[in-house]
């Protein structure tokens, strides 16, 4: 197989940008020549990986490791607000809420997207792109001038969406414990479907301007590589149904689980919580975003406390000094603004998320049963998926209780062997390196006139 020349890009967040990279970087450990794209602020990542980088602008909207934290523009920091008030309200208006977010600013700057990426193109010159699924200017780009391209899919794999009834923002499905009321999956089902029609009539205009010979896409969000699309997550039997044409590779993981040490300081740090390997460590993390629910995560700390011979380290965000004057008394608790949590995942024995892709995985390859408190996006089909494996439980945050935590740890912290051997199973010969082989394999292959009828 010749050297294949690749440009990896990545939209502006953390939870895209670190799995990107390391499929990116395990690219090149095959011995790809790689160039890894995405907004300045995330050279540095690409140079921990070794990786040539590129910058590429995508709009007003960024995330580089805690939301609140990150420099937005004033339309994105309005938009971040209003998300994090709506979580507050429920599953549906929360869904809704990032409905009409994309309404508003579904396609930011698809022109300067496309003439930046055209530059690179002519510059670079590589045989194909890896795209991040929900880098949609990129995908258009890519796609209206004629460019191979393999999709990353970040999120769950119902982002990739096939077959009538299916839309952007509407969950596939839904966990036991969240059972949205059927009026209100109405309305999230009429914004979905209005901003799938949007989207697509936004796409076709762009194409008849700047691509004139090139198909519009029967729906925008669907829109995705008719030669391959990498899965940041398992293969799984109940999931919803997926394109035929391209070839579809499952990660399981797009992580370094198990590779990276702890620093001494860390070390000494979950030596001192876990009292020598008498107390279990649980780690409580809601991302980069939602660790703004300081409210509920309090509760989760709370519920936590009541649980013998648990220690708990929690990931706050921005908000971690005030979680750390509410829990001061208490030495078995800790809490930081961030964690090396991957590198922390051999130590715990129990994880509290918000049902983010890149936590679930995470914890899957780690071998560590988790507690998923959903909120918005894709969280909700993960965490379906969490209790279904069976790797956890899940609880709706917004009826969350200490007592209920309470239950829900003890009853989890006993399944630990399980969900190792679970995982075990399920993950088997999975992670970057065997995904940066699939995807090579497949885009060595010549593009057939199933795929290329597959993007119009």
């Amino acid at each position: 197989m010749p050297e294949a020349r690749i440009v990896v890009v990545s939209p502006p967040f953390a939870s895209h940008a670190q799995p990107l990279a390391t499929v990116a970087a395990a690219l090149a450990a095959e011995g790809a020549d790689v160039t890894f794209a995405c907004d300045p602020a995330f050279a540095g990542l690409a140079a921990q990986r070794r990786l040539r980088f590129e910058p590429l602008g995508f709009g007003d909207n960024a995330n580089t490791g805690i939301a609140e934290r990150t420099r937005q523009q004033a339309a994105g920091a309005r938009r971040l607000t209003e998300f994090l008030e709506s979580t507050r309200a429920g599953a549906v208006p929360a869904l809704l809420t990032q409905a009409r977010h994309r309404r508003a600013d579904m396609l930011p700057d698809p022109g300067g997207v496309h003439a930046a990426v055209r530059r690179l193109d002519d510059r670079l010159r590589p045989d194909w792109y890896l795209v991040d699924q929900l880098a949609y200017a990129v995908t258009l780009a890519v796609y209206a001038l004629n460019r191979r391209w393999a999709a990353f899919c970040p999120g769950h794999p119902g982002y990739v969406l096939d077959g009538p009834g299916r839309f952007f923002g509407l969950p596939p499905y839904w966990p036991a414990a969240i059972t949205p009321p059927a009026a209100g999956l109405a309305a999230l089902r009429t914004e979905a479907e209005a901003n799938d029609r949007l989207f697509t009539e936004l796409f076709a205009r762009f194409l008849a301007e700047h691509a004139p010979g090139r198909p519009a896409p029967r729906s925008a969000f669907g829109l995705t590589s008719p030669e391959a699309v990498l899965f940041n997550y398992p293969r799984l039997p109940w999931l919803p149904s997926l394109p035929a044409g391209p070839a579809l590779l499952f990660a399981g993981h797009c992580s370094d689980v198990g590779e990276a040490d702890l620093t001494p300081d860390w070390r000494a740090r979950v030596e001192r919580l876990t009292g020598g390997g008498r107390r279990r460590l649980v780690l409580v993390s809601f991302g980069t975003f939602l660790s703004a629910r300081d409210d509920v995560l309090a509760t989760v700390v709370r519920g936590l406390g009541e649980v013998p011979d648990v220690s708990v380290l929690v990931s706050a965000g921005n908000r971690a000094d005030a979680l750390k004057a509410a829990f001061a008394a208490d030495r078995r608790i800790e809490v930081h603004d961030h964690v090396p949590q991957r590198a922390l995942l051999p130590e715990v024995s129990l994880v509290v998320h918000h049902g983010g892709n890149n936590t679930f995985t995470e914890c899957l390859a780690a071998g560590v049963p988790a507690i998923a408190l959903p909120f918005s996006s894709d969280q909700f089909a993960v965490a379906h998926d969490l209790e279904r494996i069976p790797a956890g439980r899940v609880l709706d945050p917004h009826r969350l209780t200490p007592a209920a935590v309470t239950a829900a740890a003890a009853a989890v912290l006993s399944t630990g062997g399980l969900v190792r051997e679970t995982a075990a199973r399920l993950l088997a010969g999975s992670g970057p390196e065997t995904a940066a082989r699939g995807v090579l394999t497949a885009m060595d292959r010549p593009l057939g006139m199933d795929a290329l009828s597959m993007q119009s």
